[in-house]
């Protein structure tokens, strides 16, 4: 036992350091006691506060978008039916169909009229004479019965006109007087019953002589040239 060795004591195990001890506290800061103010000062001066925000608040609010309407779509229009109208005297469905007969018009019966006259419109007709109108006076005028009026395009038309009557009305036995000024536009031929006047178209237009004789009867020309 003595080539042992002592064992050696075991070291102490080191004691753990004290914690630091903490920084004295700075001492408290004293506090001043705020006086409150009046419940009724306060109130007042919300109020105030409230009014002066509300319009600033409203300045900056963003203007809402309003929704266009949307365009309606329109409907085209309905067309139109047309209808044949529905002759006189139709019967039933089925039956055979009964139309009333058109009586015909009847044809414009002419005045009694001398030879000479319908030699003379007929005559005028083939020289060309442009708006011939023929009336009857009868009871109207005691100057002549029957009125003539016809237009020529120039002096030497108008010449020709008044040549031609003057050779028609004597071949058919009647005597005629002539009367006629030179560029005046207006001839006049006078057969006694009947009288005959010869316009150029402006001169006719200024003295209107039909409407004189408005009351007079207008005997068709056609009437008188299919005589």
């Amino acid at each position: 036992m003595s080539a042992l060795k002592k064992k050696k004591p075991a070291a102490k195990p080191a004691k753990p350091a004290k914690p630091a001890k903490p920084a004295k506290l700075a001492k408290a800061v004293k506090v001043k006691k705020v006086t409150k103010a009046p419940a009724k000062t306060i109130k007042a001066a919300a109020k105030v506060a409230k009014v002066l925000v509300k319009p600033v608040k409203a300045a900056f609010k963003p203007a809402k978008k309003v929704a266009k309407p949307s365009p309606r779509p329109v409907a085209p229009p309905a067309p139109v039916r047309h209808f044949a109208a529905k002759p006189v005297g139709l019967k039933a469905k089925g039956r055979s169909v009964n139309i009333a007969p058109v009586a015909p018009q009847a044809a414009f019966q002419l005045p009694l009229m001398p030879n000479h006259l319908v030699a003379a419109v007929k005559a005028l007709d083939e020289k060309k004479a442009a708006d011939l109108r023929v009336l009857q006076l009868g009871q109207l005028s005691s100057v002549a019965d029957f009125l003539v009026v016809a237009t020529g395009n120039s002096e030497p038309h108008l010449r020709a006109l008044r040549m031609e009557l003057e050779r028609v009305v004597e071949a058919a036995g009647s005597r005629t007087r002539s009367e006629a000024h030179k560029d005046s536009g207006w001839s006049v031929v006078d057969a006694f019953d009947v009288v005959f006047h010869l316009f150029r178209e402006d001169t006719r237009r200024s003295y209107g002589l039909e409407s004189l004789w408005k009351d007079g009867l207008d005997i068709p020309v056609a009437a008188i040239l299919k005589a």
